[in-house]
């Protein structure tokens, strides 16, 4: 039946399995909860996800249209532009604990048992609160996030073991690769990906409609998927300077990573792997897009965005040819009123092991259209 296919990974199910039986820190408990947990987990939501058409007709006639897609190096501003135009009614989004359940059945049973709670005193909300503060402490100072915040929505892939998320639990890059999805086999592309429509499919059918939104860096290798299974796409990239979103990327998963106890050998090498990478995300989802002029996009510099978010989402709407209403208006407006999106902390190259030469030379015209090196020579000056 059309939409009702539930996508699993069983390659990357393997792959971990592996990786857990060979690591001596595994507990056996933890090796035997993933080999019978995760496909018990996966084929429940399988079986709702079936259930989907079945109970909820209206959705055969829920379309993905323009879908809009913001795609950038982490840290680079994707957060603060998609929580920006998340307030443009015009949108549809997941909200984080939705993405963990991709069926249409478990998410409008969810918001029916929060409009129970909220009628009998939010006892369940309140724990979900303490829950999200304890859980976050950690890492918020570097990435805001929350249960009932705007989150990437490559975590709709959870169970089907695809999604970024599972490298903060399983640190072992070069040998599990969430990123690449434009060099899979195409017959594998296409299945993740329509499944990953479905997923967004659902979720415009929850919200009534609308615009779909989408921010995820890891989403900078697959652009040109992203294309293929959304024609009429469109796509905002934001550029910040590598010497700063580099390091902070590897600060924040070297923190995720440390939490878990995890060795730090191989956290070393993921590190490396990543920084790697970091440079693909920010040539490949340029270079695709080069080959697509007729999809439309914008581009956007972190400082102006940052500087003046009033003058450069309208310059984005304006680009994307996206209709800008009254409440998007004033909620722009009153973003440049509030100047404190930038974060206070930096991160150096050197902790890393990073050489700022060869960043350079990788991404040498970008250092010359944005000016970074002028940003640089002028932080140093101050410093």
């Amino acid at each position: 039946m059309h939409g009702s296919r539930f996508y699993f990974d069983w390659s990357n199910f393997a792959t971990m399995l592996r990786l857990l039986r060979d690591d001596p820190a595994t507990p056996r408990k933890r090796y035997l909860a993933f080999l019978i947990g995760i496909p018990m987990v996966a084929a429940f939501h399988a079986i709702c996800f079936a259930l989907d058409p079945l109970l909820f007709p209206s959705l055969r006639r829920t379309e993905v249209r323009a879908p809009t897609f913001s795609v950038g190096h982490a840290r680079s501003g994707t957060t603060y532009l998609h929580r920006l135009m998340a307030a443009d009614p015009q949108f549809s989004y997941a909200l984080m604990y939705e993405l963990f359940f991709p069926s249409l059945l478990q998410k409008r049973l969810l918001r029916l048992l929060l409009r129970i709670d909220a009628r009998i005193g939010r006892p369940l909300r309140r724990r979900l609160d303490a829950a999200e503060e304890k859980m976050f402490a950690e890492t918020d100072d570097m990435h805001k996030t929350g249960f009932f915040v705007p989150e990437e929505d490559d975590f709709f892939l959870t169970w089907s073991l695809s999604s970024g998320f599972w490298i903060v639990m399983f640190p072992y890059m070069g040998e599990l690769d969430f990123y690449h999805v434009d060099r899979c086999p195409a017959r594998k592309r296409r299945r993740l990906m329509t499944f990953y429509r479905e997923c967004v499919r659902r979720q415009l059918a929850l919200n009534g409609g609308g615009i779909h939104l989408s921010k995820n860096p890891t989403f900078c290798g697959r652009v040109e998927a992203l294309i293929e299974t959304f024609p009429d796409a469109r796509f905002i990239v934001p550029m910040r300077n590598p010497y700063e979103t580099i390091p902070s990327l590897l600060k924040m998963l070297q923190t995720e990573w440390r939490l878990r106890g995890r060795d730090e050998r191989l956290i070393g090498q993921s590190l490396r792997v990543l920084a790697e990478q970091s440079i693909h995300s920010y040539t490949h989802p340029l270079e695709v897009l080069a080959r697509h002029p007729e999809v439309r996009s914008a581009m956007v510099d972190y400082r102006e965005l940052v500087a003046a978010p009033d003058a450069t989402m309208r310059r984005v709407y304006d680009e994307l040819g996206l209709p800008l209403g009254s409440q998007a208006a004033a909620e722009f407006e009153a973003a440049g009123r509030r100047h404190g999106h930038e974060t206070a902390h930096r991160y150096s190259l050197a902790e890393f092991g990073l050489d700022a030469a060869a960043i350079r030379t990788a991404l040498a015209p970008m250092f010359d259209q944005f000016g970074w090196d002028v940003e640089e020579k002028g932080r140093a000056h101050v410093n």
